[in-house]
């Protein structure tokens, strides 16, 4: 694989007949990718859920990954996305994304390759088959391999208890966690 070369996931959809059979309502290629060349960071959307517990019909009337793209999951809702982050994009803080919070319990699962995690006081890396539970702290990721990490995160919305928002920057509790021009999380 090439270090720049994004591979889109293909994408299999169940639901319903309107006997209620269980049947295949699409299988494909994910209808929502966006790339960032500038940081070499591909997103892959693959499903996202708007309540808990979520609503479940026959077959969706607007797939959920062609709405609004937020990098966190609606309130009580998932998100389920592929990363891949190129090698060779860092900045000059040795960063691939900027530093960020989201109010989500996240959980990153590298398939491919190898991506640091950076947090205030700390990085760890984290290899193929590794998992990581990010619960809403700051941090930022960074790719300093020679190919393309690949991570599947799923994002599950969640909310600060009183005694961790109180220890945290104003921002954080005025709701300002994540912002990045174009709306992604890198």
């Amino acid at each position: 694989m090439s270090t720049e070369r994004t591979s889109v996931p293909r994408r299999v959809v169940t639901g319903h007949s309107p006997e209620g059979v269980s049947v295949v309502v699409s299988d494909g290629p994910v209808p929502v990718s966006r790339q960032i060349p500038q940081d070499g960071v591909a997103f892959h959307e693959i499903w996202n859920t708007s309540g808990a517990p979520a609503p479940l019909s026959a077959v969706e009337e607007v797939d959920p990954t062609e709405r609004e793209l937020a990098v966190p999951p609606p309130p009580l809702g998932t998100k389920i996305r592929v990363n891949e982050f190129a090698p060779g994009h860092l900045n000059e803080a040795g960063l691939q994304s900027p530093v960020h919070r989201t109010a989500s319990v996240d959980y990153g699962i590298v398939l491919e390759g190898e991506i640091t995690l950076v947090l205030d006081d700390s990085e760890v890396t984290l290899r193929a088959g590794d998992v990581v539970v990010q619960r809403g702290t700051d941090h930022a990721w960074a790719n300093r391999g020679d190919t393309v990490a690949k991570v599947v995160f799923v994002l599950v919305d969640a909310a600060f208890t009183p005694e961790l928002l109180a220890t945290l920057p104003a921002s954080a509790a005025a709701g300002d966690l994540h912002v990045r021009p174009d709306g992604l999380e890198s």
